[in-house]
C-alpha cells in the first residue's frame, strides 16, 4: 500500500487561522443583499465537482489525473480552450498539463458558470480557438447593517464507494453593508478505482486541498474585491501518463476593482498566482525513479472601460498584459549511468508574455441583439540556453542541446481576432443566433521550446495520453481558425429546444508528425515532432426537454440531448486525435416537493475514426445507467446517487492508453483506459 494512503485530513496553517476567525458568530441580518451577477448562477446546495458542472454545461474531458482532466469544445481540447478563474488566466506549469487552470478550483468555491464553444466576444479573452469557460468564484454578499455581521456557513461531506473517494468541505461569511468576508475550503481523498468488471484501474488515486478567503469592500459607487488562494496536491496518479504527481504548491492573489462613473464603468483586474510541480513516481502501482521540478508564475492585469451609448448600445475598450515564466529542471539521479551526472534544464527562465487590446460593441435593434469586436494581441516568447545530463547514454540529448542552444529562440506572433454574434427574436418562444469569428493561438513554450530527442526525453513531453514521444519546433505558427456557428431556440411552457450546428476551419493547426518510432517491449510506439497542418472540424448539439405532467406525485420531466463532432486534417482527411464519438443521454426526473429524482441513461457509439500518427486506439460503444435522488431538507441537503448502475465495463474513448497497466505487465500492450464501475455516492451539505 502508498505510504500516503493512510486516512488523515490535513489542515494548513492558514486554514485553520481563517476557519478560527470566521467561526466566531456575530448577529445574522436576514436581508441579505446581493451583487448582482449574469450568467448561469450555481445553487450551492448542489455544487458537486468542477468537471461535474461542466460536463452538465456541454463541456468533455479527455481523462488525466482525478482533479487535473482537460476540457474539450467542439473537438478541441487543452489551451486551444480558454479556462478563465475570476478573470486570471492561469498557465499550465507541466511538460505533460497535470496542473491545468480547472485543477486550481473546487466545485464548492464556484458561483457561476459560463461555457461559450466556438465564436466568443472578444472581451472574453484572446490566444484560444475552442471557446471559452469562465468561472466566478468571487461573489461578495453584504448586508444592510453597518456592525460586521455572521451571514452563514456551511459543512459538507461526500462518498462514494468506487475508489473509497472521501470529500468534505467547508465555509463561512461575514459582512456589513460595506464589508464582507468569505471563506471556502475543501478537500479530496481518493484511492484507486475499480471498472466494471471488478478490476482496480491502476494509478487512479489522488489527495487534493483547496482554499480560498475573498475580502471586499463597496460603497454607492465603486466595488473592490480581494482573493487568496492555496492548492496543495501531496499525490495525484495519471494512469495515462509516464510520470505521476508528487507535489503541486500553489498561491494566488487575485484583485477585482469596480467603479461607476457618471459616464461609464471601468473594471480593473489583478492577479499573481505561483506554482511549484514536482513529477515522479510514489505508488506501487506505477513504480519508477526519476524527479523532474517546474515553478511557474503568472501575473496579469486587465483595463476594461464600458461606455454606454444610449438605445440599449455599448461600448467596450480594453488592455490587457499577461506575462508567464517557467523553469522546468529535472535533477540529476545519483547512481544512473544515464540520467546524470548533470541537471536536465528543459525549459530555462521559459517566457510567454501577451499584450493585448481590443474594442467591442453591444447593441439592440428592434428584434436583433448584436455584438461585434476586434483585438489584437502581441506575443513574445524565449529560453534560455538548456543542457542535457551529459551521459554519453543520452548523446543525442547532448547534441540537440547544442544546436537548441545556437538557433535563435525569440519569437514574435501577432494574433487578430474578429468576432460578430447576432441573436434574432422570432417571437416570445423562439429565437435564433447565428455567429462568425476569426480567432488565434500562439505556440505554448513547451510546444515551441521542448528540445529532447531520446527517447526518454521525449515521452517525458506531452498531454495526450497517447505514451508517444513529442518535440518541440522553434518554427511553429499560430493557430488561426475561423468558425461560423447557429443556434434555433424554442422555449415553451411545456416543451423546450435548441440545436446547435458549427463549422471551424483552422489555418496552421497545431499537430504533431512522425519522425521516428520505438519500442517499448513488444509494442511500438511514434516519436512526433510538432507540426503545422490544415485542419476542419464540424458538428451539432441538440436538446429537448418535455414537461411530462404536473400531478400530486410533483412534475415529470424528460430530457435528451445528443452530440456529434466530426475532426480531420485536410487534404489527407486523417482523423484528429481525441474527438468524441456520436453520444447523448435520455433522463426521467421527478420534482416532488423538496425532493428530486432522476433516472438518466447516457450512451456512447463505436469510436472508429482515429489518429494513426498517435497509434490511437478504436474503442466500442456502451450505455451507461444512473440514478439519483436529492432531498432539500433545509437546513441540510441530502443527495443520493448511483452511478453506472449495471456495473458496465467500457473503455473511455478520450482516455488514451494505461501506461500504469503497461508498466505492471508489457504483455497487455497499451490499452485504452478503462472507465469507472458501479459506485455509490453519498453527500450532504449542512447550512447554518
Amino acid at each position: 500500500m502508498s505510504p500516503f494512503a493512510t486516512r488523515i485530513l490535513p489542515l494548513s496553517p492558514l486554514a485553520i487561522i481563517v476557519a478560527a476567525s470566521l467561526l466566531q458568530s456575530a448577529h445574522a441580518d436576514d436581508n441579505l443583499e446581493v451583487i448582482e451577477v449574469h450568467g448561469q448562477s450555481l445553487p450551492q446546495s448542489v455544487a458537486g465537482s468542477t468537471d461535474d458542472l461542466l460536463a452538465n454545461s456541454g463541456v468533455d474531458f479527455s481523462a488525466a489525473g482525478g482533479v487535473s482532466a482537460l476540457p474539450i469544445l467542439n473537438g478541441m481540447m487543452s489551451d486551444r480552450v480558454k479556462v478563465l478563474i475570476d478573470g486570471a488566466d492561469i498557465s499550465s506549469a507541466c511538460a505533460n498539463e497535470m496542473n491545468p487552470p480547472l485543477s486550481y478550483v473546487s466545485g464548492n468555491q464556484i458561483s457561476q458558470v459560463e461555457v461559450m464553444a466556438g465564436v466568443t466576444p472578444v472581451s472574453m479573452g484572446g490566444d484560444n480557438i475552442a471557446g471559452v469557460i469562465s468561472l466566478t468564484t468571487i461573489n461578495p454578499h453584504f448586508s444592510k447593517s453597518d456592525a460586521l455581521g455572521w451571514q452563514g456557513g456551511y459543512l459538507s461531506g461526500g462518498y462514494k464507494s468506487n475508489g473509497n473517494v472521501q470529500t468534505y468541505g467547508a465555509g463561512a461569511e461575514l459582512a456589513s453593508k460595506q464589508l464582507s468576508l468569505k471563506y471556502d475550503g475543501a478537500y479530496e481523498d481518493a484511492n484507486s478505482y475499480q471498472d466494471g468488471n471488478g478490476d482496480k484501474v491502476l494509478d487512479t488515486l489522488y489527495r487534493a486541498q483547496n482554499h480560498a478567503l475573498t475580502a471586499a469592500y463597496r460603497d454607492d459607487t465603486q466595488l473592490l474585491a480581494v482573493k487568496l488562494t492555496h492548492q496543495s496536491i501531496p499525490f495525484q496518479g495519471f494512469p495515462n501518463q509516464y510520470m505521476d504527481m508528487t507535489d503541486n504548491q500553489s498561491f494566488g492573489v487575485n484583485a477585482q476593482y469596480q467603479r461607476q462613473f457618471s459616464a461609464g464603468q471601468l473594471d480593473a483586474r489583478l492577479n499573481w498566482h505561483r506554482v511549484k510541480h514536482e513529477m515522479g513516481f510514489f505508488t506501487a502501482e506505477k513504480a519508477g525513479t526519476m524527479p523532474m521540478d517546474t515553478k511557474g508564475v503568472d501575473r496579469s492585469y486587465q483595463l476594461h472601460w464600458s461606455q454606454p451609448l444610449g438605445s440599449g448600445n455599448t461600448l467596450k475598450l480594453g488592455q490587457e498584459l499577461y506575462d508567464f515564466r517557467l523553469d522546468d529542471n529535472w535533477p540529476a539521479v545519483p547512481g544512473s549511468m544515464m540520467m546524470g551526472p548533470n541537471t536536465y534544464i528543459n525549459i530555462n527562465h521559459g517566457k510567454r508574455q501577451r499584450l493585448a487590446a481590443f474594442a467591442e460593441m453591444d447593441q439592440q435593434l428592434s428584434a436583433w441583439h448584436l455584438n461585434y469586436g476586434l483585438r489584437f494581441e502581441r506575443v513574445h516568447t524565449n529560453t534560455g540556453a538548456v543542457q542535457g545530463y551529459g551521459s554519453m547514454m543520452m548523446a543525442a540529448d547532448n547534441a540537440a542541446a547544442a544546436a537548441f542552444n545556437q538557433s535563435d529562440r525569440r519569437k514574435t506572433d501577432n494574433l487578430v481576432d474578429i468576432s460578430a454574434s447576432a441573436s434574432y427574436q422570432l417571437d416570445e418562444r423562439q429565437q435564433l443566433q447565428f455567429g462568425l469569428a476569426r480567432k488565434n493561438r500562439a505556440p505554448n513554450l513547451y510546444e515551441r521550446y521542448s528540445w529532447g530527442r531520446t527517447t526518454m526525453a521525449t515521452t517525458m513531453i506531452g498531454w495526450n495520453g497517447d505514451a508517444n514521444g513529442y518535440v518541440g519546433n522553434l518554427n511553429l505558427k499560430p493557430e488561426t481558425a475561423y468558425t461560423l456557428s447557429a443556434k434555433y431556440q424554442y422555449l415553451g411552457d411545456s416543451l423546450q429546444g435548441s440545436i446547435s450546428p458549427f463549422y471551424t476551419k483552422v489555418h496552421d493547426f497545431i499537430d504533431a508528425d512522425v519522425i521516428g518510432r520505438f519500442n517499448s517491449g513488444a509494442a511500438t510506439r511514434h516519436i512526433l515532432e510538432f507540426a503545422n497542418v490544415d485542419a476542419r472540424l464540424y458538428g451539432v448539439d441538440a436538446k429537448l426537454a418535455w414537461l411530462l405532467a404536473d400531478t400530486a406525485f410533483g412534475q415529470w420531466q424528460l430530457a435528451a440531448k445528443a452530440s456529434y463532432t466530426h475532426g480531420e486534417r485536410q487534404g489527407s482527411h486523417t482523423p484528429l486525435y481525441q474527438i468524441m464519438p456520436f453520444n447523448g443521454s435520455l433522463a426521467l426526473s421527478q420534482q416532488w416537493g423538496r425532493a428530486s429524482n432522476k433516472l438518466e441513461w447516457q450512451w456512447v457509439s463505436d469510436k472508429n475514426r482515429v489518429d494513426s500518427n498517435r497509434l490511437e486506439n478504436k474503442t466500442a460503444g456502451y450505455g451507461l445507467l444512473n440514478a439519483s435522488s436529492q432531498w432539500d431538507l433545509k437546513p441540510l441537503t441530502l443527495t443520493l446517487a448511483i452511478t453506472n448502475l449495471l456495473d458496465k465495463n467500457y473503455q473511455l474513448p478520450l482516455g488514451g492508453v494505461s501506461i500504469a497497466d503497461y508498466r505492471q505487465d508489457p504483455a497487455n500492450g497499451f490499452g485504452q483506459l478503462n472507465g469507472e464501475g458501479r459506485s455509490l455516492n453519498l453527500s450532504a451539505r449542512y447550512r447554518f
